[in-house]
């Protein structure tokens, strides 16, 4: 089974990594980018076979490993 985990940053956190990027869009000729916001993008196989319980285990993983949670979001989704 494969899981895709989205982290993002939470709305009011500074993400001077964004604005670096949104910067250099700028001077390479992109003035109509905006707010440009910084995240990662983790991929995980799991041996675990039902769905609920592989979806639980990988919330589990990113609330004590993966995700800041006291300034990040994330989402996870499963597949089989």
């Amino acid at each position: 089974m494969k899981a895709k985990v989205h982290i993002t940053l939470k709305n009011g956190v500074l993400d001077p990594q964004g604005k670096a990027v949104e910067h250099a869009l700028h001077g390479l000729g992109f003035p109509s980018v905006g707010d440009v916001r910084q995240g990662k993008f983790i991929e995980l196989t799991l041996t675990e076979t039902d769905k609920a319980k592989a979806k639980s285990q990988v919330e589990a993983m990113c609330k004590a490993l993966l995700a800041n949670t006291v300034i990040e979001n994330y989402s996870v989704e499963v597949m089989d």
